[in-house]
């Protein structure tokens, strides 16, 4: 039977000792040779993304609202905190490589019956004091195999991936409130041209109504002009309710109550960036910080396997105590009077039911489940990337465009209404020359927000904007 126990003892202690050899290591990253529709032939390792954000974003105002976010912002805030609780549970799994000493004293005083189970004769006194004053070595943990070490490795990454993450909010921060901003601003100017179609409706209507009461015009041009100002005239307050909604928007990411914006640089006169440079694909992994808190992550995660792989090996524990003890508590602190024990104690697992295995095999598809996000958070990143290169690219071509069209159905515009006015054609083709205008000027609108929100995008998408 001896013999037994000690073969199984050996037998677990070499599988578990085989385990806790086998290590884990960093995946590896296979990176394009360089972003797609990256405007320079030849990759550089110059990124926008190292340009601070208040050089990229020059609206003063703009500025001031970047700053209140990263002030008050909750999700900001939040990520603060999260990085205060990992930094505590690194404290707390580190303590547990250390030994815990602890201080006790006691006093103890019974009062017994002369007439008890015991007699107590005169002059013996009826009642007794003792007590001790202790040293405690509380059990503690020889950390041979390095398992404390490995837990105290899983929880210093997750502080990491905290800190990483934080970072990721700070450049969500920046690129959301910029959007937002253009966003705003692009609205501003769609009310703008909305009162001013409508002002300009209105008086083609006085026109129209002035030549109907004098016969020249009939019923269904008048109509139709009032056709123009109330399809104007609803446009209006629907944009100053999506005005305003978007104001309630941005002030809550500035971590303010629902409120005006000020505003600053109208939306033409925003300054743009004279090149975007996108950098090389594999500065990316390190630069942007949720890429580097999913590797943090996957550290933690095979730090666990090892972990759990270590739970097969032998623990060494250590307790003991050292102190005085006395009867009589003026002679406690004498030389005779000392106290002490030890009990080191070794334990090593031999039948657990196939729990620590599971666990080993848990912490694996834990890290597994980690990697895959690992990986599709990088791949992710390389198609955000490559997407705001390309809006980038492609909304100046449709910027270009849409000027040209602008300017030409002013013109026509401006024709059809002379043409209407001499008697040379009918109301139908002024009024389809104004809406197709009203439309154009709306649409060139919206292609220069989405000029700046591409850039905000390729600033977001490169990592930029927590390096301040």
């Amino acid at each position: 039977m001896k013999r037994l126990i000690v073969f199984l003892l050996i037998a677990s202690f070499a599988q578990g000792f085989a385990l806790a050899q086998k290590g884990s290591q960093r995946p590896r990253v296979t990176t394009p040779p360089e972003f797609r529709d990256d405007p320079r032939p030849q990759p550089d390792s110059q990124t926008l993304a190292d340009t601070k954000w208040f050089d990229v974003f020059k609206d003063p105002k703009l500025q001031d609202l970047i700053h209140d976010a990263l002030v008050h912002n909750y999700d900001l805030r939040e990520a603060v905190a999260r990085i205060d609780l990992a930094r505590a549970e690194l404290g707390i799994v580190r303590a547990d490589q250390f030994p815990t000493i602890a201080g006790s004293a006691d006093v103890t005083t019974l009062g017994r019956s002369r007439s008890g189970q015991l007699d107590i004769p005169e002059p013996l006194s009826k009642s007794r004091s003792f007590g001790s004053v202790l040293l405690n070595l509380l059990t503690f943990e020889l950390d041979i195999w390095g398992r404390l070490r490995k837990q105290t490795e899983a929880a210093r990454a997750d502080l990491l991936a905290s800190e990483e993450n934080r970072k990721a909010v700070l450049t969500t921060i920046v690129a959301d409130v910029a959007a937002a901003y253009f966003s705003l601003r692009e609205l501003d100017v769609e009310l703008e041209i909305a009162k001013r179609t409508l002002a300009s409706r209105q008086e083609s209507l006085r026109i129209v109504t002035a030549r109907a009461e004098r016969g020249v015009s009939n019923h269904l041009e008048l109509r139709q002009a009032e056709e123009l100002v109330y399809s104007a005239g609803e446009v209006i307050p629907a944009t100053e309710r999506a005005i305003e909604q978007q104001e309630n928007f941005l002030s809550v990411l500035v971590g303010k109550n629902p409120g005006p914006i000020i505003r600053g640089l109208e939306l033409t006169q925003q300054e743009m960036p004279p090149e975007v440079p996108a950098g090389l694909p594999s500065d990316l992994v390190v630069r942007r910080p949720d890429i580097r808190s999913a590797e943090e992550s996957l550290i933690a995660a095979g730090a666990r396997i090892d972990v759990a792989r270590k739970a097969y090996l032998p623990r060494i524990t250590l307790t003991g105590f050292l102190g005085f003890e006395s009867t009589s508590l003026s002679d406690l602190f004498k030389p005779s009077r000392g106290v002490w024990g030890f009990v080191p104690q070794l334990t090593q697992p031999i039948f657990t039911g196939g729990r620590l295995k599971s666990n080993v095999h848990f912490s694996q598809a834990q890290r597994d489940i980690l990697l895959v996000d690992y990986e599709r958070t990088i791949q992710t990143a390389f198609r955000e990337v490559s997407d705001s290169l390309i809006a980038y690219a492609k909304t100046k071509e449709v910027i270009a465009q849409r000027e040209l069209l602008v300017t030409t159905l002013q013109d026509r515009s401006r024709l059809a209404y002379m043409r209407y006015t001499g008697g040379v054609s009918n109301l139908l083709e002024a009024l389809d020359a104004d809406r197709e205008l009203f439309d154009a000027e709306l649409n060139l609108a919206q292609a220069r927000r989405d000029q700046l929100l591409s850039v905000v995008g390729l600033y977001k998408s490169l990592g930029g904007g927590w390096q301040t």
